[in-house]
């Protein structure tokens, strides 16, 4: 499978879904290149401006870009696999719930709006051109020692953020899978109710 094929793997959908929905995919491959700098603001501008429970915005973000002591920091702390290829990518995004204000209470609904502000910016991303490979497998204390997070935070994902790569410089088996077909469980199967 050439780059190009990889870049255009439109999902096979229901009904008819935006583009930068229906295109979008999580590479593993990347190919290390420098990060434009005016997508990578509109990502994280399109995060910005997503909604949140009483408009809280409880997210905050590392941006590491490539070639920087903290995105070397951000890669020590990836466990599995994900240490392999996202060392490829041209930045890595650490997405980070406040789950305590500063006055102490609760943000119950945190790790639901941090998911939003993610999506929103992994579809920016893939309308600007760029590619998004959201990670869980990552170690939080390491992040957090790295960084100097205080306990009211919280990091929940790792964003691989970049230009396709060529798969062919990924080991197996994530070369493999790579270059799957994409494939999702049905619509109905999804659905408790729908009445």
């Amino acid at each position: 499978m050439s780059i190009a094929d990889l870049t255009s793997r439109t999902a096979d959908t229901t009904v008819t879904l935006l583009p930068a929905l229906a295109e979008r995919w999580s590479p593993r491959s990347f190919d290390g290149s420098t990060i434009d700098e005016t997508k990578l603001t509109a990502a994280l501008e399109a995060a910005r401006w997503s909604p949140s429970a009483a408009n809280t915005q409880p997210w905050r973000f590392i941006v590491a870009r490539r070639g920087t002591a903290a995105f070397d920091a951000v890669v020590a702390n990836l466990m599995g696999f994900n240490q392999a290829w996202a060392g490829a990518a041209s930045a890595l995004i650490v997405a980070i719930t406040e789950d305590v204000d500063a006055e102490g209470a609760e943000r119950r609904w945190a790790s639901y709006d941090v998911g939003q502000a993610v999506a929103h910016l992994s579809v920016q991303a893939h309308h600007d051109g760029l590619h998004v490979h959201q990670m869980g497998g990552f170690v939080a204390d390491g992040l957090r020692e790295a960084f100097g997070i205080d306990e009211r935070f919280t990091p929940v994902s790792v964003t691989a953020l970049g230009t396709v790569g060529d798969p062919d410089a990924l080991p197996e088996p994530l070369r493999s899978r790579e270059i799957a077909p994409r494939t999702r469980v049905p619509l109905d199967d999804i659905i408790l109710v729908n009445e």
